[in-house]
């Protein structure tokens, strides 16, 4: 039996698999971390008692907005590198605008106050705190993520776990807004930020070591 011959009847009996079957198998697993992630806010945190009130204010829908569209855009990627063929990423500048966005919703709310509350805008009550919980809040949704690749073939390891810790950072990020009842665009893009950016660096750390197949 020569190469061609051995190929051919390995792939005689394989059965076609769906175009969408990766990104269904990483919306899986994001769903089962979030749940982990809802439940530690409920458990550990608590939801915002007046979330009803907060839901209501545009400060509220720009924290949603900046949060979403980046783990929009990182699941995207997180599906492009689950598989051998992942292309190129270098279509993630996109990211760079709501960060931009933000900036500028940001300085504009800065310019309509003193610059004596400047500091009081940027730290809020919770600044100390916020990026590690964020980051503690990731870590259900990345377990998802790992379960999810399991069954997922990604050949350049470490940018997949960083886009796999942005994904989950951004995500718990996303439902921490439950929580949160910070209002500063300020607060958001400097605090939030950075916890999702722990997430992505624990996610380039530990991806060559738990995503091998």
């Amino acid at each position: 039996m020569n190469t061609d011959q051995l190929i051919e009847a390995l792939a005689s009996d394989v059965a076609p698999v769906s175009r969408h079957a990766v990104g269904r198998r990483l919306v899986a697993g994001i769903a089962l971390g979030a749940i982990g992630t809802i439940l530690l806010i409920g458990l550990w945190l608590g939801f915002n008692p007046q979330l009803d009130v907060a839901m209501r204010h545009y400060s509220f829908w720009v924290k949603w907005g900046y949060t979403l569209s980046l783990g929009i855009c990182a699941v995207v990627a997180t599906t492009r590198l689950a598989r051998p063929d992942s292309g190129t990423l270098g279509w993630l500048w996109v990211m760079a605008l709501p960060v931009a966005l933000l900036t500028a919703i940001g300085i504009f709310e800065m310019s309509r106050v003193p610059s004596a509350q400047w500091l009081a805008m940027w730290l809020g009550e919770t600044w100390s705190v916020c990026s590690s919980i964020v980051f503690m809040l990731s870590l259900p949704i990345f377990g998802g993520l790992l379960w999810s690749f399991r069954r997922l073939a990604p050949t350049r390891l470490r940018a997949a776990g960083a886009t796999a810790g942005l994904t989950a950072g951004a995500w718990a990020a996303t439902l921490y807004c439950l929580h949160c009842p910070e209002v500063s665009a300020i607060f958001v893009l400097t605090w939030y930020t950075l916890g999702i950016s722990l997430a992505t660096l624990a996610g380039a750390v530990l991806g060559p070591r738990l995503m091998r197949w």
